[in-house]
């Protein structure tokens, strides 16, 4: 469990499309195997400390002969952002994927600052 310490707390959000790959003919449509596409996402304002962030699926797309199979994680959080990372293997076929995210964590103080 992560203890905020803070009175300040900071609630950021927001909504990416990873990918569109039917519209292409790309991997994640048309490829079999294990794949991964990942994307970067600057928070609106630095935390303090790296958040708490989730990821969920918001939309997807997927075709209805093979499998589904999905994994959305968020990975490499910083105060300023994370990257979202999205896997599949198999003979999956996903034609879009949108991901919802929420980060939430202690923001400074408007006295604090760095020295060095």
């Amino acid at each position: 469990m992560k203890r905020l310490r803070n009175h300040l707390i900071g609630v950021d959000h927001g909504d990416v499309v990873l990918f569109s790959d039917f519209e292409h003919d790309g991997v994640m449509w048309t490829g079999d195997g294990a794949r991964q596409t990942r994307a970067h996402v600057e928070f609106s304002e630095s935390f303090r400390a790296p958040p708490v962030v989730q990821v969920h699926l918001s939309m997807w797309d997927m075709a209805s002969e093979t499998n589904a199979r999905a994994d959305v994680q968020a990975e490499d959080i910083t105060n300023e952002g994370f990257a979202i990372i999205f896997r599949t293997w198999g003979d999956t076929k996903i034609a879009r994927v949108r991901v919802a995210w929420q980060a939430i964590g202690e923001l400074r103080q408007a006295d604090e600052w760095d020295v060095y």
